[in-house]
């Protein structure tokens, strides 16, 4: 877990930090997301909270989601992962994560 600078209130995980990488996402992109959710779910690891915020164009739109947990210790919010999801989603949905980030996550 690597943490930004002594007065940031995130965390990101290994897992996370890669996971920007492979979808070309920025920090500040990822923090947006959780400041300024569209909707806010249950995560699907114990313990979490997942959100997403919609981008893209009308004609080929995606979903930027982002799953933490806040360490009420810490007063931090922990990134386990973000991803994007190509299309939309709708409110119940089980939480579309794609099956090798939801084997990641699980180890």
């Amino acid at each position: 877990m690597k943490k930004e600078s002594p007065h940031s209130h995130f965390s990101w995980t290994q897992h996370s930090l890669n996971k920007l990488l492979q979808y070309n996402l920025s920090k500040n992109r990822v923090k947006r997301v959780i400041r300024h959710p569209k909707r806010v779910e249950k995560g699907i690891a114990p313990g979490t909270i997942a959100c997403l915020q919609r981008a893209g164009s009308k004609r080929h739109p995606y979903e930027l989601w982002v799953m933490y947990v806040i360490e009420k210790k810490a007063k931090n919010i922990k990134v386990i992962s973000a991803w994007k999801y190509p299309g939309t989603t709708n409110p119940g949905d089980p939480l579309p994560i794609p099956p090798e980030i939801f084997g990641e996550i699980i180890e």
